[in-house]
């Protein structure tokens, strides 16, 4: 095994000391050796001696307490007292490194995995050699076996990468993963325009990358498809369904990290605080979640064993070698992340892409200190950086540099980078061209009517510190079930009582389920956001919210002194009208000349019906008794479809400034776009009674109907009642109160 060569310094000048001169009374005279004479002589060499003791001392005791922090602060005084130089490049002489300097010169591929091995291949490396279209290239170290092989694989022993040409060897070291960094650059000399970074216990699922990642970007392959994009950081550990607030076109991803199962990148707390005894993790994720793509100014860890990288962004595989080997492939990817955005690039987060299995091992805290040290202090730094370079690589070289500067490495990666960039170019890699970075850029105020959301079905299995047995408990699964049936379903919310006791508890309550809680009140209140809005015309108020959640499923209209039992919805269709329609106090009908206001509906309802299309009026007369008669509805619960919105905004333009009531309107606007035949029955089984008693009773609740009136809540306190009452059919209300 050829053991590399390592450059050492040397003195520019030959160093000639003198002989002194020997006197010939120094043997013949004696001199007194009492102590307090030699001391007075030596006092220089002992102060020198002592501070040298006491150096090594304090180095020796700040490594062995433990104390990082401490010993980072010593580290950096001491750095700062030394100068670091920036490289000089001339970018226009770098000489290319041909192909034919290594053992498959005329070997070409577009698809390339590269992987460190130090054992012999495992299954899982033999899955990766056989997957279709993608080349295997195994770096191998001072660990790996001598005469390790694989059919299918091209392996890189310490010998042939030395040989290779690349100036990076020199700084690389022998024994650990981040040697990948040749296999890198052999793999873009060799053709390479997707690398798929990768440990040797990965097993990708269904045995497809194009499954899973966006292997195209442009072309006929490529996915056409927008991409949700910036989850707040603060809603990440919440069990609710997910608010994106942004949509981007795909295109640029050309960092594409993939989720683990099994065992995930988990750090050594993690590791040994999430688990008992020895066994193996085996953590799943839902596999359904859509991807995320990261907007500028957001981070995320990107790994080195799961990660597929784009052309674009090839630089950006660099691995850092003078911070600690666990802590290289974190930096190494909030590096690359601050730097995509120079191009306009972004990364983006896939669901579970591979499986990787828990060897029951872990590296010791001391082996991560550079990541759980100087993460959070990285973040906020690379988010301030700004360059006015005007070349990617220039930028690339000078961020290396003011990091090295900052602490966050050394040197030794600003020489590195130096190399690193030299190589690519000597392999034939063309740096990206810069686009204008849109963190400087005022951004856009994202309003409820632009989130997009995800309803996840499955929860984390390892989740807050306690362990997966397998399955969600009922309730939790009941939730979900919830949360995915109304998950994209407007709740509007007509406040009848005081908004200031109760909108809040209101949202509290119906926020776990629905989509979002829009609440309306006769009296507007800004801090809560309440809209100001008339009962007697509060379907005048629907367009509005329509319009605002284009892409909500549908939209359910509630009155607060109707209490909704949303787990007994599910059987319900969300592509049908819902109304009490067959509910008898509810909904009924009553002669025009009962009185002057219904003879002025009557004639209202009239006129509107004579300016409906053909559709609308023929539905209508379908389901009325007679013209002399007007069909009223209490309408405090009913449900319309995102199919049947388009109607209903066209029957309410057909209102205009008529004072037609409420009552009134939505019986008839249910009658006309649909047939009473096709409405869902769901609501006809509610508890209905018309006149509201003196005080809340339990004998009027009932957990198994849909939908109970009437029900008063003014207060807190008869909120704290009610939800006392409706955790029989969701235990889970009983941690609110």
């Amino acid at each position: 095994m050829l053991v590399q060569e390592r450059s050492t310094s040397e003195s520019p000048k030959t160093q000639i000391r003198t002989l002194p001169t020997l006197h010939s009374y120094r043997f013949s005279k004696s001199k007194s050796l009492d102590f307090s004479t030699w001391l007075s002589e030596n006092l220089y060499k002992v102060v020198t001696i002592l501070l040298l003791i006491v150096t090594v001392a304090a180095l020796f005791f700040l490594r062995n307490v433990g104390d990082t922090a401490a010993l980072l602060c010593f580290q950096s005084q001491t750095a700062a007292l030394e100068k670091i130089q920036f490289p000089k490049i001339d970018w226009n002489s770098i000489a290319s490194i041909p192909a034919k300097s290594s053992l498959y010169p005329e070997f070409r591929s577009e698809q390339w995995i590269v992987v460190s091995v130090s054992n012999y291949p495992s299954d899982s490396l033999r899955k990766l050699v056989k997957m279709k279209g993608w080349q295997v290239l195994a770096i191998g170290n001072s660990l790996t076996p001598s005469d390790w092989a694989l059919k299918g694989a091209i392996y890189l022993s310490l010998e042939e990468q030395s040989n290779l040409g690349f100036r990076v060897v020199e700084f690389l070291p022998y024994d650990s993963f981040v040697r990948k960094t040749i296999g890198y650059l052999f793999a873009i000399q060799h053709g390479a325009k997707k690398i798929f970074d990768v440990d040797d216990r990965g097993e990708v699922i269904d045995g497809d990358l194009g499954k899973h990642f966006d292997i195209e970007l442009v072309g006929e392959g490529a996915r056409q498809e927008i991409i949700l994009q910036g989850l707040p950081l603060e809603n990440v550990g919440e069990i609710a369904h997910e608010e994106f607030y942004t949509e981007i076109f795909g295109g640029k991803q050309f960092i594409q990290q993939g989720i683990s199962n099994g065992l995930p990148d988990v750090d050594s707390v993690f590791y040994f605080t999430r688990k008992s005894g020895l066994e193996a993790f085996d953590i799943r994720f839902d596999e359904r979640a859509p991807k995320l793509a990261l907007p500028q100014g957001m981070m995320v860890p990107i790994n080195s064993f799961n990660t597929l990288y784009h052309t674009s962004a090839f630089w950006a595989l660099m691995l850092p070698v003078s911070i600690s080997t666990m802590a290289s492939d974190i930096l190494r990817g909030y590096w690359g992340q601050r730097l995509l955005w120079e191009i306009g690039g972004y990364v983006v987060v896939y669901p579970p892409t591979v499986h990787r299995y828990d060897k029951i091992e872990a590296y010791p805290f001391s082996e991560e200190r550079d990541l759980h040290v100087n993460v959070g202090r990285l973040v906020k730094f690379l988010n301030s950086w700004r360059s006015s370079k005007h070349r990617l690589f220039e930028k690339i070289l000078e961020l290396s540099f003011v990091m090295a500067e900052e602490g966050f490495w050394t040197e030794k990666d600003v020489k590195f980078t130096a190399a690193w960039l030299q190589d690519l170019i000597a392999a034939g890699y063309q740096q990206p061209r810069l686009m204008s970075l849109e963190l400087d850029r005022p951004r856009a105020t994202i309003g409820d009517g632009d989130r997009k959301e995800f309803i996840p079905q499955k929860l984390p299995s390892i989740h807050l510190g306690v362990e997966e047995t397998g399955t969600v408990t009922n309730e939790i699964g009941n939730l979900i079930r919830w949360r995915k049936f109304f998950g994209n379903v407007v709740l509007i919310l007509f406040c009848n009582g005081p908004v200031e006791r109760t909108a809040l508890e209101w949202r509290l309550l119906y926020g776990r389920i629905f989509k979002t809680v829009i609440i309306l009140s006769e009296t507007k209140n800004s801090d809560l956001v309440v809209e100001e809005g008339r009962l007697d015309h509060a379907y005048k108020y629907l367009p509005k919210v329509f319009n605002t959640y284009s892409g909500a499923e549908g939209f359910l209209f509630l009155q607060d002194d109707t209490i909704l039992n949303y787990w007994n919805l599910l059987q319900a269709d969300k592509s049908k009208l819902w109304i009490t329609d067959k509910v008898p106090k509810s909904w009924t009908t009553v002669s025009a000349e009962s009185s002057d206001w219904f003879k002025k509906q009557s004639s209202m309802v009239k006129k509107i019906v004579s300016m409906m299309p053909v559709h609308f009026q023929v539905s209508h007369k379908q389901s009325v008794e007679s013209e002399k008669s007007v069909t009223i509805c209490s309408s405090e619960v009913f449900y319309v479809p995102r199919r049947f919105v388009a109607d209903f905004l066209d029957l309410h333009g057909l209102v205009g400034d008529l004072e037609i009531h409420h009552k009134v309107a939505i019986p008839l606007f249910f009658t006309a776009m649909d047939s009473v035949q096709n409405f869902d029955p769901v609501l006809n089984t509610m508890s209905y009674r018309e006149k509201p008693a003196a005080t809340n009773s339990s004998t009027i609740y009932s957990v198994h109907v849909p939908a109970v009136h009437p029900w008063n809540v003014s207060n807190e306190q008869d909120f704290i009642k009610l939800v006392r009452i409706m955790a029989e059919g969701d235990p889970l209300l009983a941690e609110l109160v």
